[in-house]
């Protein structure tokens, strides 16, 4: 079945009014059938799969491995007319050989990457419609949906979700009588003593090149700004986005409270192994980072990220896509394995194995009761009210691009952080206009 896209937007309209009355069925773990196009069930003939995923091992071992060859081999166990072949690569380069395949003509049939947005302007991908049962879509959580649509139809499928909560070190915070903050002052204030107690760098600031665009994001929501409008426009020299680098660059940068490196040269993975060396008293953290500041004897605390008066109104989310494509026209197929996908053992082993969180309703319930995933509770009361960066605009990779490069200025003693976001605005807006 194949519609346009005026056709998909009007469909995509009616099957989410259908889905909200069905979203509570999925939450009760109860199962439907029903027919139309997302209804796919038997098999159809010897098939074989093609899957390229990304490596979330982060010690170089073969978790990732053994976890889709276990869920292939129970699939295939269930259904004996297709086959799936996965072919692991690491993040350095899964998106670039995904679009290497997709430009030479062989894509794969199920890619599990980054980014989404521009194979499904491209019209390469299946809507998530086409593939899913009604039970399975519903089941995902509100904001992974809305940053998984490009032009209001769903091609992005979220695989995993994370958000960033405020982490701190314990052992300084009581050496320093420091409390855990809840406003933007208050952390000011935490941070100035751990700088009179001696610790290097009392909050990493990671404005570099490797991932400015979510570091800055973080600070833009918990000042009640963002990177677009309430009409989805790109808003990035917003008076609140301005009035929070200001305040980063007077209160933090300008009083020496980030540390020897400046912010825009500093990455986020150089951050996160000083913090777990126990070398940084705070910084906007990760759920991996939990385990390895575990394993080095650094007692993390966490709470929610700071705003100027009180907890921050909007948390930052991220999420890692998971997308079937059209060429070899196995959507059946592909639908029957995505299915198989997000069941809830298969979301809550993945997430549980890599410290990161569910991106459906039922497994992120599941995952709030079970005792061993305590430490991620809260990044799970934050994740349903998160706002994502907005990858669903073919333009964001170019302007995101621009931000790890330029926002880093913003916050030296010569930059004005008016004209270093205005700078980075009127491109987004161009940027925009042109898709």
């Amino acid at each position: 079945m194949q519609l346009n896209d005026e056709q998909k937007v009007d469909e995509a309209v009616e099957r989410r009014r259908f889905l909200g009355l069905t979203a509570a069925v999925a939450a009760l773990g109860l199962t439907a059938t029903v027919s139309g196009c997302g209804s796919l069930g038997g098999d159809s003939g010897d098939v074989t799969l093609r899957l390229v995923a990304a490596d979330y091992d982060l010690n170089g071992g073969d978790s990732t491995k053994k976890y889709w060859a276990g869920l292939v081999s129970a699939f295939q166990a269930d259904h004996p007319g297709i086959k799936v072949e996965v072919q692991v690569e690491s993040w350095d380069d899964v998106d670039r050989k995904v679009a290497e395949m997709v430009k030479a003509g062989q894509a794969p049939d199920i890619a599990q990457i980054g980014a989404y947005a521009d194979y499904a302007a491209a019209d390469q991908l299946y809507a998530a419609d086409e593939l899913l049962s009604i039970p399975v879509q519903s089941n995902f959580l509100a904001p992974l949906v809305d940053a998984g649509e490009h032009k209001r139809v769903q091609y992005g499928l979220p695989f995993v979700a994370s958000t960033r909560p405020l982490f701190y070190n314990k052992t300084l915070f009581d050496e320093a009588g420091a409390k855990a903050p809840t406003t933007w002052d208050e952390l000011a204030e935490a941070a100035g003593k751990l700088k009179d107690d001696g610790v290097r760098t009392p909050f990493a600031l990671p404005l570099g090149p490797e991932e400015a665009q979510a570091e800055a994001l973080m600070w833009m929501l918990s000042g009640g700004g963002g990177w677009t409008d309430g009409t989805d426009h790109y808003a990035v020299d917003s008076d609140a986005n301005i009035k929070t680098f200001e305040w980063l660059k007077d209160e933090l940068v300008g009083k020496g409270l980030t540390g020897p490196v400046a912010p825009g040269k500093l990455n986020r993975k150089a951050a996160f192994a000083a913090f777990a060396n126990g070398e940084v008293g705070m910084l906007n953290g990760h759920p991996s980072l939990l385990k390895e500041a575990a394993r080095k004897g650094v007692e993390v605390g966490q709470v929610p990220l700071p705003g100027v008066d009180g907890r921050a109104d909007s948390a930052m989310g991220v999420a890692d896509w998971i997308m079937g494509f059209k060429q070899n026209g196995h959507r059946k197929e592909i639908g029957d394995f995505l299915n198989f996908v997000f069941s809830d053992e298969n979301v809550l082993k993945f997430a549980g194995d890599n410290d990161l969180l569910p991106v459906t309703v039922t497994a992120s319930t599941r995952m709030e009761t079970e005792p061993e995933h305590a430490n991620l509770r809260v990044f799970l009361k934050t994740l349903p009210e998160s706002q994502l960066p907005p990858v669903g605009k073919t333009s964001w990779a170019q302007v995101s691009e621009n931000v790890k490069q330029n926002i880093g200025k913003a916050v030296t003693p010569a930059g004005v952080p008016a004209e270093v976001l205005g700078s980075i605005g009127r491109a987004a807006t161009a940027a925009e206009n042109a898709e």
